[in-house]
């Protein structure tokens, strides 16, 4: 290291207790006083600081700092610039002294790591004991077993594995621990059991608080010295929350060891059942059913495993890759949102969907150009909502009538067609039936679509308003003790029209 440079030497303070005081950094603080070296606290709130004032170790703080900026980013920005100014123009060495280990959750640090070497300055850094030594020496458990720190201020579900211990830093009050909580109770039970520990090591000082998760914001006394400890959990409750678990368990099915009729599978064999699952989950957002919803989104999501296991077997791909395509895609074709692009309206977003669609099949070396316009509607769609996006993507190059009026006199120019094919022999017209009438269903989509009403939801809704007006038939027979065979069409049509006005409608 070049001498003639300026020079940060970070030390590391410790846990608060002096006894944990390394002997190295307490020989450079001592010298402090004899030369020429300005030393500076990142914080005066730290049991250590009373030595120092012992021994007429002169420093300053950069207490200050945490008032003058309103996030903590800006603090530690603001130490960072600071030191680096005081070392240039100082000419001699800068001593910062924080509070445990300098590399172990202290941004600051990692500020300096990065800018000292475009500054030209020599960076030294002095470990110290981290607060995680107390942790695992107070709270007890051996972190080879599996282990995580994380930040209480940015922590997220999507970090918290239950199969790990975890200590939490950066509990600075009761609202930080509020907000812990509620991240915490998406991934454990309610009275999961977790642990408080206040100023760990510190004589006279140190407390350790067992408390169901859901108290955790009760307990007093957090501070720059508390931690909260989520132990590993030994059960398999909170594991049925994460997606390794279901991972898990479909290879289980699919093993050896597994179920008969899982390992049997193909894609071909579960063809009916994804599409059977499928339509269940739309059943329930009929329904307005939100348990039963959840219920029918994981058979449906069961599917979508089974399929990747499937391929995961013969080394093609995994869910994960499944998962990591798919994130790729919503980044990629969202630029409005992940990107420098912007979109209006939904609309706006439409139209810069589809091209970055297109620019994706330009660079696979599909000429788009020599691709139908009716190219991408799925060969299996249900036959009205496959009509639908035939219509929608011939509209798009004009291929499309002006005005309801003209749609409309489509209709019963089809229906006069079929009226046609009815009145001659079956044995002679079948197909021209069949043909006929499916040109009546498509002309009936098109009305749909000029009216902006999805065909399939349109017949859902009268498939669920006939079979609650039927259901009161079948009800007013009953309560007279009456069978079909006993009843004739007039009587079930006084029905009818009775359950038309006295049936309330589900309008969903």
């Amino acid at each position: 290291m070049s001498t003639s440079n300026p020079r940060i030497t970070v030390l590391g303070l410790g846990t608060g207790d002096e006894d944990q005081l390394t002997l190295g950094v307490w020989k450079k603080l001592q010298l402090t006083a004899k030369s020429q070296a300005k030393l500076f606290l990142r914080t005066k709130d730290h049991p250590m600081v009373h030595l120092l004032d012992a021994n007429a170790i002169p420093y300053e703080t950069f207490d200050a700092n945490y008032m003058s900026n309103e996030s903590f980013e800006g603090v530690y920005e603001s130490i960072a610039a600071e030191l680096i100014k005081t070392a240039k123009n100082q000419g001699t060495e800068v001593l910062y002294a924080v509070p445990g280990h300098p590399m172990v959750a202290e941004y600051t640090v990692q500020l300096l790591k990065q800018r000292c070497p475009s500054e030209g300055i020599d960076l030294q850094i002095t470990g110290g004991e981290s607060f995680l030594d107390q942790a695992f020496l107070r709270f007890g458990f051996d972190p080879i077993d599996g282990f995580q720190l994380l930040d209480a201020t940015s922590i997220s579900r999507y970090a918290l594995n239950p199969q790990l211990h975890t200590v939490i830093g950066q509990v600075y009050d009761t609202y930080t621990a509020s907000d812990l909580k509620i991240s915490l109770m998406e991934s454990y039970p309610d009275e999961y059991r977790v642990v408080v520990g206040h100023a760990l090591g510190v004589a006279g000082q140190e407390q350790i608080i067992e408390v169901p998760l859901h108290e955790l914001d009760h307990v007093k006394g957090y501070g720059n010295l508390s931690l909260v400890w989520v132990p590993r959990s030994e059960g398999q409750e909170t594991y049925y929350r994460t997606f390794g678990k279901l991972h898990e368990i479909v290879q289980t099915l699919r093993s050896p060891e597994g179920c008969p009729w899982d390992r049997e599978q193909t894609h071909e064999s579960l063809r009916k059942n994804l599409i059977e699952e499928a339509y269940e989950v739309l059943e329930t957002i009929d329904e307005d059913d939100p348990d039963h919803m959840c219920e029918e989104l994981g058979d449906l999501l069961l599917q979508v495993m089974l399929h990747a296991q499937i391929e995961e077997e013969i080394g093609t791909f995994s869910v994960y890759d499944v998962i990591a395509t798919l994130n790729e895609k919503l980044i990629r074709r969202h630029p409005h949102v992940f990107g420098d692009s912007s979109a209006e309206d939904a609309d706006e977003a439409l139209v810069n969907w589809n091209a970055i669609k297109a620019e994706e099949k330009r660079k696979k070396g599909i000429d788009v150009t020599k691709q139908s316009v009716l190219d991408g509607v799925p060969r299996e769609l249900p036959g009205l909502m496959k009509a639908m996006k035939l219509q929608k993507k011939a509209a798009v190059v004009g291929f499309d009538w002006t005005d309801l009026d003209d749609v409309l006199a489509k209709v019963e120019e089809e229906l006069a067609e079929l009226r046609e094919a009815i009145v001659k022999p079956a044995e002679e017209s079948a197909q021209e039936r069949r043909d006929e009438l499916g040109d009546v269903l498509f002309s009936i989509v098109n009305v749909a679509r000029f009216l902006k009403v999805d065909p399939e939801e349109a017949l859902a809704h009268t498939n669920r308003k006939f079979i609650q007006r039927f259901s009161y038939i079948e009800e007013q027979l009953r309560l007279k003790g009456r069978s079909f065979e006993q009843t004739g069409l007039s009587e079930m049509e006084v029905y009818w029209q009775e359950a038309k006005k006295v049936v309330k409608l589900d309008q969903r």
